[in-house]
């Protein structure tokens, strides 16, 4: 059987950020899935780190687990804090940019 969730234990009730920590100057990532299909990734990153413009060929979905994020989706910014949730759709330039501390839980579904 292929195991298709790594890094995290199973059968075990899991908050998600006590399964990443924050490293000064740095952006960590924890891979949790990686298919031909679908990427999940825990992402912690340091203020004033960030993760420069770019485009994927999937729609990827940001779930602010602590903190607070500023994403730029084709020019449009926006601040989403812990507990929010926002899509940046597929072939589209998206960016991000810690204006303080912040943790994510990431998600692309590929086309």
């Amino acid at each position: 059987m292929k195991i298709l969730i790594k890094n995290i234990e199973f059968s075990k009730v899991l908050d998600l950020n006590n399964l990443i920590s924050y490293q000064e100057s740095q952006v960590i990532s924890r891979t949790i899935s990686q298919t031909l299909s679908v990427n999940v990734t825990l992402f912690s990153l340091d203020k004033g780190e960030g993760i420069s413009t770019h485009v994927t060929p999937g729609d990827a979905m940001v779930q602010i687990l602590d903190g607070t994020a500023e994403i730029t989706i084709d020019n449009n910014i926006f601040t989403v804090k812990a507990g929010e949730t926002i899509i940046m759709p597929a072939n589209v330039p998206h960016g991000l940019e810690a204006r303080e501390r912040f943790k994510m839980l990431l998600t692309v579904i590929k086309h």
